[in-house]
């Protein structure tokens, strides 16, 4: 199943961000669940959450995924969300 990881920054944590961003893309290279990822902009064109398409067998492996990532460990994230999600164009 495919399960869209929408999470967005705490206000003011580009630093957390930036500090634990190569261990976050390291994470990410080494699962193969992960089908696509990147960062949410604001405004300013600037990192404030990320968007990353996981293909797992359940929801509940989508949350062990989370808990391991860099990003959560650190604290960066004010929310996360994790919704399936149906590709309909693409892949």
């Amino acid at each position: 199943m495919l399960v869209a990881l929408i999470a967005r920054d705490k206000p003011g944590a580009l630093p957390i961000r930036q500090e634990n961003r190569p261990a976050h893309v390291a994470y990410l290279k080494s699962s193969d669940t992960v089908q696509q990822a990147g960062p949410l902009l604001d405004e300013a064109g600037e990192m404030a959450g990320s968007l990353i398409i996981l293909d797992v067998p359940d929801m509940a492996t989508a949350d062990e995924w989370v808990k391991g990532d860099p990003y959560g460990h650190a604290g960066l994230f004010e929310s996360v969300e994790l919704i399936a999600w149906n590709r309909v164009i693409g892949g």
